[in-house]
């Protein structure tokens, strides 16, 4: 690994702002974001990854490449909660099981935001369609997750397919990058270019916001996740990081560019915390979010944007 790399996303201000937030909260400070600020910055990284990701892809052909990567990331996205939950079946529930191998078979797309961040930080690029991509990977993991609970059924999951499946393809998060980046395709370059300062120049002070909120939100559910042991947390650590490895691996059969490859890497290795919660509110409301949403945000998280990150770029590189 390129250790200059690893220091330089350890001193990369928006993690220093996600290290402000544990601090705040283990300091007990009285510091806040507002909730309806919160939301509105969630919005707003959503859409501004979606439509400059569109923006992009209006530039391009749709190549094999393209089609080959989406249906390589829908791949990806369903396997990991195949394997993931046979793992976990072992140590709790069903509906547990299927709720944490749901959440690390989904994405994250705040650790998407850090990724191209990093990307940035390395001058490099990567093309609009991952972004599609990073949409396309949200819900193939939740509609599995939700198959192996209702086959393994425990009596602890009572959704119905047609909501579940409905939920996961209109969840908020899911339709907002979609339309942005439906939008970004169809808009004209010219007219984008009014909204360009709006979309890039202030995106990296929004991310360093969201992330300051983010080690606050981070801090507060480790100290309830602590209760399942030591085996989650390996779990939470290790697993995405063989996912990002591998991913990052056998990416080049799909693309040959370095950015791409960065992209599909991270998305393998991140876990969702907002969207298969919403689902599993439906699917499984007996599963304990106090487990899942700490793995995923508390160790998986910061795991990816410190270690994670210059580890799978290296791993891409070198091969």
């Amino acid at each position: 690994m390129d250790f200059q790399i690893l220091i330089s996303n350890l001193t990369n201000p928006t993690l220093l702002f996600f290290v402000l937030g544990i601090l705040a909260y283990l300091l007990k400070s009285d510091l806040e974001i507002p909730a309806s600020s919160s939301k509105f910055i969630s919005l707003y990284l959503l859409f501004a990854i979606g439509f400059k990701g569109g923006q992009e892809l209006s530039h391009s052909e749709f190549t094999r490449e393209i089609l080959y990567s989406i249906l390589f990331g829908l791949f990806v996205s369903a396997l990991i909660p195949l394997y993931t939950f046979f793992i976990l079946k072992r140590k709790m529930s069903v509906s547990n099981a299927g709720a944490v191998a749901a959440t690390y078979g989904s994405v994250s797309a705040v650790t998407f935001v850090s990724a191209v961040s990093f990307l940035e930080s390395q001058q490099m690029t990567f093309g609009g369609h991952m972004v599609a991509v990073m949409a396309f990977m949200e819900s193939p993991a939740i509609i599995v997750g939700v198959m192996l609970i209702m086959h393994y059924n425990d009596g602890n999951s009572h959704g119905k397919v047609r909501n579940i499946f409905h939920h996961a393809f209109t969840n908020g998060s899911v339709l907002l990058i979609l339309g942005s980046l439906l939008i970004g395709l169809i808009a004209d370059s010219k007219q984008a270019e009014g909204i360009k300062p709006f979309t890039t120049d202030i995106f990296k002070g929004f991310l360093a916001i969201f992330l300051l909120e983010m080690g606050m939100v981070t801090a507060k559910g480790f100290s309830s996740f602590r209760k399942y042991g030591v085996y989650l947390s390996v779990f939470a650590l290790v697993v995405p990081a063989i996912n990002g490895c591998l991913v990052a691996y056998f990416s080049s059969w799909v693309t040959h560019d370095i950015g791409n490859r960065f992209i599909f890497s991270i998305l393998a290795a991140s876990a969702s915390y907002i969207a298969v919660p919403a689902a599993m509110r439906l699917a499984a409301p007996k599963a304990d979010p106090g487990l899942f949403v700490p793995m995923a945000l508390g160790l998986t998280f910061p795991f990816n944007i410190t270690v994670g990150m210059p580890l799978y770029f290296a791993i891409i590189q070198y091969f």
